[in-house]
């Protein structure tokens, strides 16, 4: 035997002087269809083509509650008592305590969370299993309270859920809620404000509507008045309305009514209401989201529907059929596609079945069937008859006391009771309550495990990276290339050409590029001692050097060039490189040796989440600062040097070469310096290796190379004649006489 629980009168009225009587109105269609449902899948599984229970046959025990918490605990009273009557149905007008005795294993309804919550404390009693197909609250999730309870559609939790994440997608910042004094409305409106209060959503407030709030009478109408004065005068962008669609009619008889217009979220319980959709005017009201539960359709019920008339007999149908008149005795007219005339149409009727709530009902069958079918061990040919089975008292304890891994006990503020709580960011836990320990420092724990600890990556800028890669081919082209230029400028060290771009001077100028390249070594791969570290300060030491050359050399230029006696007395003071050279490198080289004494730089390791960072780690300090403005002002110095002789008879245009290749040092160094000081990681001494190669192939690029070039492809130009030549023609353009010894 299997009990059903339908609420097909809405409502239930007491008789003030006779309290056992009750009468039920507000008959409903719809209810009445999903009963039918439940009677059409028992039916299928009893015919003999589709038998998934050969040597059983299911009998069923319909009542209607009337939505009422009373007479569905006599109904069920009733499912409890030893006799059966195998198909049994119960739907008068007036239910009195003379009911028939079934014998039932389980109880399929009730529709509404509050009844069913007193259903399911009745039918615990005797473990009388109970499987609602529309109670969403999410008390009745409660295993400790509810231990028999079970249902198939989700609970208010994914519902409320839905709803806060539908707020948050519209970016709705306030919203008003409207529940009911019952175990649905209660629930849902506790579990939104929860949510809401995560997403910083302001709840304008929170009505809740009282339990006699159907009644038409005074105090009804009283607080209709009140809702609806604080509905047209809030700030509310959506008005969620938790609560059965009872309620909600009446809400909206008003709100079409006073055509309030505002925005509605829908619950289930009245989201698929035709009932509320086909009210006139309801477009008035404003607009309405809704949320539903998955949809689909019974299989062939819609057909079992158009035929039921003809010869199905149940109580629940034989009491439809007086309640309404055949469509026969009705006009034409009136009838025609018209469903809403209470008339016996199986076509209109098949119209008015749902796909969410009927398929539940069916699914709560088919839920039962199958738990038989294992419990008693059915075949295709027989099922045993009896099953052995333990049962204990449920116990209230509704505490954790084992966890999953990564997940540790911990005891809740005041109770005696622990709850899992997950391990945090590198930590761990095996399981079955271990508190969570920390990994050591170089592991971590993996998010959403957190079973064990991971060794670190170790990460740094490894020679066959790509990048090392590239910088490396372009070092030793560098180095090549300089090698050669030093190899020319030995060759031809007495030709005028080699005199003009420094002399000697040229090959220290050289050896300081040479260095600078060999530099960029330091920085690629894992460093593994401070020396590995220097790179930076022994930059800044040696292209200082260059920069003496450089700023020795514009010196003889323009000394050697320059004919103003006024302007010449004070240059030809300063020709002296070897003292230039000294004093500007020395003076670098005093701030390099105080920088690596006093603050070194040093190998640090970055512990980030997932790995460890290998690099050398140098703070912006002073001896940094000083470096760099340093040698910015030896380019600037020079780059004025040189732009100043850019007017003077110079054969080979060292001055005007040194102008390019001291504004391109300085853009480089511009463009450096942020990216060195804000950038982390394993590619910032990639950084700096191409900054040197870039500042060194400058040098060579612009001042050198051009030499070179004449050196070997404009040979007529590197002879003392050639200068002579020069320098008297540029001197008689502009009108002056030169005299030739």
């Amino acid at each position: 035997m299997i009990g059903g629980l339908f609420p097909i009168h809405l409502e239930a009225k007491r008789n003030a002087t006779t309290p056992k009587e009750v009468s039920c109105a507000k008959y409903d269609i719809q209810m009445f269809l999903r009963s039918q449902v439940m009677i059409y899948a028992i039916q299928e599984i009893n015919q003999h083509t589709r038998r998934v229970l050969p040597n059983l046959t299911l009998g069923y025990d319909i009542y209607d509650t009337c939505g009422d918490v009373s007479l569905a605990i006599r109904a069920t009273l009733e499912l409890l008592k030893n006799h059966s009557d195998p198909q049994n149905c119960l739907l008068p007008s007036n239910i009195l305590l003379d009911l028939p005795e079934p014998q039932t294993k389980v109880v399929i309804g009730e529709r509404y969370s509050e009844v069913s919550t007193a259903v399911a404390r009745v039918a615990t009693l005797s473990s009388l299993t109970q499987i609602s197909y529309a109670s969403t609250s999410e008390l009745l999730s409660k295993k400790f309270k509810f231990p028999t309870f079970l249902r198939t559609v989700p609970s208010d939790a994914f519902q409320t859920e839905g709803i806060s994440k539908l707020v948050y997608e519209f970016n709705w910042k306030t919203v008003a809620i409207v529940g009911s004094d019952d175990e649905y409305g209660k629930y849902g409106s506790d579990s939104l404000r929860r949510s809401f209060d995560k997403l910083n959503v302001c709840v304008e407030f929170v009505e809740i509507l009282p339990g006699n709030f159907t009644q038409n009478d005074s105090s009804t109408q009283q607080k209709l008045a009140h809702l609806v004065q604080m509905l047209n005068e809030s700030v509310a962008e959506a008005i969620i309305m938790f609560t059965k669609d009872s309620n909600i009619e009446i809400i909206m008889e008003a709100a079409i009514k006073h055509k309030l217009n505002r925005t509605w979220i829908a619950s289930d319980t009245w989201s698929t209401s035709t009932r509320i959709s086909s009210m006139p005017g309801i477009e008035l009201a404003g607009q309405v989201f809704g949320f539903i539960f998955k949809n689909n359709e019974v299989p062939g019920f819609k057909e079992y529907v158009g035929s039921m008339f003809n010869g199905t007999t149940n109580g629940i149908l034989e009491y439809h059929k007086t309640r309404f008149p055949p469509c026969s005795n009705i006009s034409k007219q009136e009838a025609g596609g018209n469903c809403s005339m209470p008339c016996l149409d199986p076509v209109c009727l098949a119209s008015l079945v749902d796909q969410d709530e009927s398929y539940s009902v069916y699914l709560a069958v088919q839920v039962v069937v199958e738990g038989l079918r294992s419990l008693l061990k059915c075949d295709e040919l027989r099922c045993e008859r009896e099953a052995n089975f333990t049962t204990f008292e449920v116990s209230v304890f509704n505490c954790f006391k084992t966890c999953k891994p990564g997940h540790m006990l911990k005891p809740e503020k005041g109770k005696c009771c622990f709850k899992c709580v997950p391990c945090e960011d590198s930590e761990f836990s095996p399981g079955n309550g271990t508190a969570c320990k920390h990994c050591a420092d170089m592991e971590y724990s993996l998010e959403g495990k957190r079973d064990t600890c991971l060794k670190k990556a170790v990460v740094f800028l490894q020679w066959t990276d790509p990048l090392s890669i590239v910088l490396s081919c372009l070092a030793g082209f560098i180095i090549v290339i300089t090698l050669t230029f030093a190899v020319l400028f030995t060759i031809h060290h007495r030709t005028p050409i080699v005199k003009a771009v420094g002399g000697y001077l040229c090959f220290l100028e050289l050896f300081s590029l040479l260095f600078c390249v060999c530099i960029t070594f330091t920085f690629l791969g894992k460093p593994s001692s401070p020396s590995s570290c220097v790179g930076i300060p022994l930059f800044g030491a040696a292209f200082s050097l260059c920069n003496a050359c450089i700023l020795a050399n514009l010196i003889q230029i323009l000394v050697g060039f320059n004919f103003d006696l006024k302007v010449g007395s004070w240059i030809k003071k300063l020709n002296q490189p070897v003292a230039v050279v000294i004093v500007i490198f020395g003076i670098q080289l005093v701030v390099t040796v105080s920088w690596l004494l006093l603050k070194p730089p040093i190998i640090n390791e970055v512990n980030e989440p997932k790995t460890v960072l290998h690099q050398c780690e140098m703070e912006p300090n002073v001896f940094f600062i000083v470096t760099v403005v340093y040698n910015a002002s030896l380019a600037i110095i020079c780059f004025v040097f040189a732009f100043k002789g850019k007017h003077l008879p110079d054969l080979y245009k060292n001055a005007s070469l040194i102008t390019i290749s001291m504004v391109m040092f300085l853009v480089i160094w511009i463009v450096f310096l942020p990216i060195y000081i804000t950038l982390r990681g394993k590619y910032r001494p990639a950084v700096s290796s191409a900054a040197i190669l870039i500042s060194s192939s400058s040098i060579l690029c612009c001042h050198l190379a051009p030499k070179c070039y004449i050196i070997i492809f404009k040979k007529e130009l590197n002879n003392e004649r050639a200068i002579t030549e020069y320098i008297r023609t540029h001197y008689e353009q502009k009108g002056v006489s030169v005299v030739h010894s």
